[in-house]
């Protein structure tokens, strides 16, 4: 059968994975960078500008007048969804009739590609949420630490995928999580050197019962294969209650990965610490192929697989353009 013919009737209707498409079937509501600077009201900008250069990472632009555009509608939004949150804790309450004095943690997950900006969003907003005029505890933790250990990367032959799905501990994702949403006191989640580009042996960071909880990291929207018994398993953003993905197209993201990779080669990789201390001793052209290559064998194939199909599950995306900035938010419709 001719395949024009077969696909026919298909055309009439949006790629379903196409879930940022401008068609009325999309989930999202799209908002110009300045629309979404309305939504701000009266919040407070609670920020300095020496605090915004501290938060900020590395080729990052954002100063106060992106917090001003961006930022401060976004913690309103949380604010109001926290809000929420702890009001539905209340009357689930008397709906069970039963007296229980733990509020669960409000968890805010953040997901992107490497390069993308996910640090710095994550360290402006803790800062903003914590400057509520009800001063939230908020504590915020990367999947980092969360990564195999580089001698069990090689033991499996995976140092090469290394920020892939395969490369966490998802078990212990998934304790972390589970034992900050019942609540329990003193979660030890585990710590990452970017110096010596392995987890830090031993060495943890105690969260003991925050309001909000930011857990950042690039595929923390990732889903898992279902079995096909039909048991449960838990996914990591099963335990958020708002996601966001930072987003910009590809040409963008490889710039701004090669831009920092070759500023770091004259800064942090010249210690000799440091595990990416080799690339430091290349001439710039060597060093610009290696940052291509790492680009395109390992950070493009993994964006393109595993961390690009789940900007879909995101409640909101940050659109960001060329000059870093975000030009777009989309948020998820209720």
């Amino acid at each position: 059968m001719d395949q024009t013919v077969q696909r026919s009737g298909l055309d009439a209707f949006p790629d379903p994975l196409d879930q940022l498409s401008g068609s009325e079937l999309s989930p999202y509501r799209r908002y110009s960078a300045a629309r979404w600077a309305e939504f701000r009201a009266d919040t407070p900008l609670t920020l300095t500008l020496d605090e915004v250069l501290r938060l900020r990472s590395l080729n990052d632009p954002i100063d106060l007048d992106e917090v001003r555009r961006i930022y401060l509608s976004l913690s309103r939004l949380l604010y109001s969804h926290v809000e929420a949150s702890q009001s539905l804790f209340e009357q689930r309450k008397h709906f069970l009739n039963v007296d229980e004095a733990i509020k669960t943690p409000f968890i805010i997950g953040i997901a992107g590609s490497v390069a993308v900006g996910k640090s710095t969003t994550a360290r402006v907003l803790k800062e903003l949420l914590t400057r509520w005029s009800s001063h939230p505890k908020v504590d915020l933790v990367t999947t980092d630490g969360f990564l195999l250990p580089n001698a069990v990367l090689r033991e499996q032959g995976l140092m090469e995928r290394k920020g892939f799905p395969e490369s966490y501990d998802v078990s212990a994702v998934l304790r972390f999580l589970s034992q900050i949403k019942a609540g329990e006191h003193s979660v030890r989640a585990p710590l990452y050197s970017h110096m010596s580009y392995d987890v830090l042996p031993g060495e943890y960071v105690t969260i003991d019962r925050p309001d909000i909880l930011i857990f950042e990291g690039i595929n923390v929207l990732q889903v898992r294969d279902l079995p096909e018994d039909g048991k449960m398993v838990p996914f990591v953003s099963d335990y958020f209650d708002f996601s966001i993905y930072i987003d910009a197209e590809e040409d963008l993201i490889h710039d701004w990965y090669v831009t920092r990779f070759m500023h770091l080669r004259e800064t942090a990789f010249r210690d000799p610490r440091s595990f990416f201390h080799r690339y430091s001793e290349l001439s710039q052209d060597a060093a610009l192929a290696i940052a291509e290559g790492l680009w395109a064998n390992i950070n493009l194939k993994n964006l393109k697989e595993n961390i690009q199909p789940t900007r879909p599950r995101a409640d909101l995306i940050l659109k960001k353009g060329s000059n870093h900035l975000v030009e777009e938010v989309l948020l998820r419709k209720l």
